[in-house]
């Protein structure tokens, strides 16, 4: 992974317990104050039915991305909503890039926005809205 100037351990850790995202291959290659950028490779187990990426694991990386960027803040933070556009259809063997980055905060809640890309293609563009709970962990404080 790439440690950004301003990389923060609450995002890494958050990231190295994240087993649902980790068992898929996905990986942290940057993370920063707002920031973070992961990687997965779509593999025969996520195409579906019309020989494309199923799009709930391109949402899912997407997500992941929003996770970590929201979350390097230091507060546990959650997602009160996600939306995703779909732009282009991924393959099996694509590698999937999803840079998240942060709009706004305001109080305790925040916009963010992640754009997947294979290459330079645009695949995906999701938007993210977070909620920062407080507690260590999130079933204490929702």
């Amino acid at each position: 992974m790439t440690h950004t100037a301003d990389a923060t351990p609450a995002a890494e850790a958050m990231f190295a317990a994240d087993r649902a995202s980790r068992r898929l291959g996905i990986e942290l290659l940057e993370q920063g104050e707002g920031t973070a950028v992961l990687r997965m490779t779509v593999t025969p187990a996520m195409v579906n039915g019309h020989g494309i990426a199923h799009g709930g694991y391109v949402f899912l990386l997407a997500d992941s991305a929003f996770a970590c960027a929201c979350n390097s803040h230091g507060p546990v933070t959650v997602a009160t909503g996600a939306d995703i556009t779909f732009v282009a259809p991924a393959h099996e063997g694509d590698i999937l890039v999803a840079r998240a980055e942060e709009r706004v905060r305001y109080g305790r809640s925040g916009v963010y926005d992640v754009t997947v890309r294979r290459g330079d293609e645009v695949m995906a563009e999701f938007r993210g809205r977070s909620r920062s709970i407080g507690s260590n962990r999130p079933e204490e404080s929702v």
